[in-house]
């Protein structure tokens, strides 16, 4: 139940963020959250990094289960581990509401994605 709450507060905010900083704002912040969170050596965020750095993002009540399903949900290509692409597409996952009303801003990161890995 700890988890659905943390999860809970998580997602009412981000809608209020995209608001207030629009989408480059968002998309920056979200960038930062990746940063806070990635361990430094490998550049992604994994579970241990996640869970040392948890509690910057108010997420310190998650237990070490909620953790590792908050990285395997967003693992998309199986290392078990999150880059920053997966982060943010998973950060919009969980917050219904802004998933809803912001497919540019979706579409913006995956566009910057894609420039930065273009040959």
């Amino acid at each position: 139940m700890a988890a659905q709450n943390s999860q809970t507060q998580f997602q009412d905010y981000l809608p209020f963020m995209a608001n207030k900083l629009g989408g480059d704002g968002l998309i920056d912040e979200l960038c930062n959250g990746f940063n806070l969170l990635k361990d430094s050596d490998k550049g992604v965020i994994t579970f241990e990094s996640l869970k040392k750095n948890s509690a910057l993002l108010g997420l310190q009540g998650l237990s070490d289960e909620d953790l590792k399903s908050m990285v395997l949900e967003g693992d998309f290509d199986g290392d078990g581990a999150l880059n920053q692409m997966e982060f943010c597409v998973l950060m919009f996952r969980l917050s219904p509401e802004l998933m809803e009303g912001s497919k540019l801003w979706l579409d913006h990161v995956l566009q910057q994605e894609l420039q930065d890995y273009s040959f």
